[in-house]
């Protein structure tokens, strides 16, 4: 018998003590990364369905036949949910990024195979997901980011009056992540279609929520987005958000089998066995798409819907109870559940709240919520900074309790100035002012960043149980990102990640 190293049940206990400094996955209280459905026993199941298949392998569904058997049917019930027809077929990938990556691989390649020469172009609005950032940078495109209003609203026009030749792929979002503004789907893709050319429809966020969205309720699209517009040739949608499935799953759906066939990579041109992958990766858990197939088959589109009316009467009263707070506004007219808060300029100074300020109290009184730094775009229009919030069913059984912590939030900062990069370096030592402000400083190695890192508090902790060395007040990291030079910023984040696994003593 195998004599262990550690007690399993002390393994256990360990992990149980780093969870406790996880941000809560459960009970609302996380505005952002987690999608809880409030319904312990869809957890149940999915927690069942994993252990099922714990030791399949999703590389080979031949060998694994379940696999196939629970692909195909999430994959028919994506394809009714989001409008699609026979010749709509699809993946189940790991997450958004990769569903979104495939997109513009399968676009690409057939950009490339109708004759696209030179360095094909991605075109989208600035407010679309940085996975397709991503994906350019790792397939090789040109990205074009068309500015959006201050809102997050992009004109159809600005999209469709940059589309040439060269572009193997539009994207548009169903809504955009960062303000929630739906992208004028029906426009860009009829003049996609036109000219040849790809049309993405990025709902990774809204795919499995807006589709069941009520009809008449705040937030509900405009228009259609998904499979039943002519011209969109794809659509991601993440299980692992609004389909309430833990972490990684999503689905891709092309429009044709050509078309998705693409995404594929096969080689026989080695000494092992045939290679075939419908996705980025070869071998893979199939836990992810066993629990979201037990949910799909759980809630089936009546669940979905009872869910998604709880959201749109969450996100009603939370955007009334946004509005009603002097100094902050709701921005744009937000799509499905999630918006965006900003301060509202039209008041006096004293009475304006800063949105990052309001996230950092909000934070004392038990909720997590998302900054967002402000955005100066290339044509120089200001997006100004933002805190991003949520919506999920859960939401619904905190709302006394967060709209109490959200006004109360608001008034402990009200007329508190918001943070400017100079405040930030005034109180840091010159050297590091320098290092992140004289542009004939040297290029930033990975001593040289965790310097800066330390200097400026955000280093990493030597504790052997978490801490990321982050400051409780996010407001003046916000205001340092969006002051200092992109590449800059993102090396120093790049650094703070990179140390955050390295093994310490």
């Amino acid at each position: 018998m195998t004599e262990f190293q550690k007690a399993p049940a002390d393994i256990l206990e360990r992990l149980t003590q780093l969870r406790a400094a996880d941000a809560p996955t459960h009970g609302g209280h996380v505005l952002s990364y987690v999608y809880d459905s409030g319904l312990a026993e869809i957890d149940e199941l999915a927690s069942a369905a994993m252990r099922l298949v714990q030791p399949v392998n999703g590389l080979d569904p031949t060998t694994f036949t379940s696999v196939a058997v629970m692909e195909r049917e999430v994959i028919a019930f994506a394809r009714e949910m989001l409008g699609g027809d026979e010749s709509v077929v699809g993946s189940v990938t790991t997450g958004g990024t990769e569903s979104c990556l495939l997109a513009v691989k399968s676009a690409r390649d057939l950009w490339v195979a109708g004759g696209g020469e030179g360095m094909p172009r991605l075109l989208a609005p600035v407010s679309v997901h940085a996975a397709f950032q991503k994906a350019a940078h790792y397939f090789g495109l040109s990205l074009d980011l068309v500015p959006v209003s201050p809102t997050g609203q992009v004109e159809a026009s600005a999209l469709i009056n940059k589309l040439g030749s060269d572009v193997a792929l539009v994207v548009v979002s169903a809504p955009s992540y960062p303000h929630a503004a739906l992208d004028p789907v029906a426009d860009v893709a009829a003049a996609a279609l036109a000219h040849g050319i790809s049309c993405h429809v990025d709902a990774c966020i809204g795919g499995w929520v807006l589709p069941f969205w009520p009809e008449h309720a705040s937030g509900a699209p405009a228009g259609p987005w998904g499979f039943t517009v002519p011209g969109v040739t794809s659509v991601s949608a993440d299980l692992h958000k609004f389909g309430y499935a833990p972490k990684g799953a999503s689905v891709l759906l092309q429009r044709g089998r050509d078309r998705q066939r693409s995404q594929y990579f096969a080689t026989t041109r080695w000494a092992g066995y045939p290679v075939v992958n419908s996705t980025m990766l070869g071998s893979k858990s199939a836990a992810p798409l066993a629990a979201a197939w037990a949910i799909v088959g759980a809630l089936g589109a009546s669940g979905f819907a009872a869910l998604a009316e709880s959201c749109a009467r969450s996100t009603k009263a939370l955007t009334d109870v946004v509005a009603s707070i002097e100094g902050l506004r709701v921005v744009g007219s937000p799509v499905g559940p999630l918006f965006a808060v900003a301060a509202d300029e039209s008041v006096d100074a004293a009475l304006r709240v800063d949105p990052h300020h309001w996230a950092d109290r909000a934070r004392a009184h038990g909720f997590v919520l998302q900054l967002q730094p402000g955005l100066t775009q290339s044509d120089g229009g200001y997006l100004p900074p933002t805190t991003h919030l949520t919506i999920t069913p859960v939401t619904e059984s905190v709302l006394p309790e967060l709209t109490a912590a959200l006004v109360a939030a608001a008034d402990e900062v009200r007329g508190v100035p918001t943070v400017r990069a100079e405040s930030v370096f005034a109180a840091l030592p010159p050297t590091i002012v320098a290092g992140l402000t004289d542009p004939a400083a040297p290029a930033l190695d990975a001593d040289m960043a965790f310097a800066i890192l330390g200097g400026i508090g955000l280093a990493p902790t030597g504790a052997s149980d978490g801490g990321a060395g982050l400051p409780e007040q996010m407001a003046p990291l916000l205001a340092l990102i969006e002051a200092l030079p992109a590449p800059l910023t993102e090396t120093l984040l790049t650094e703070l990640l990179a140390r955050l696994v390295e093994p310490r003593r």
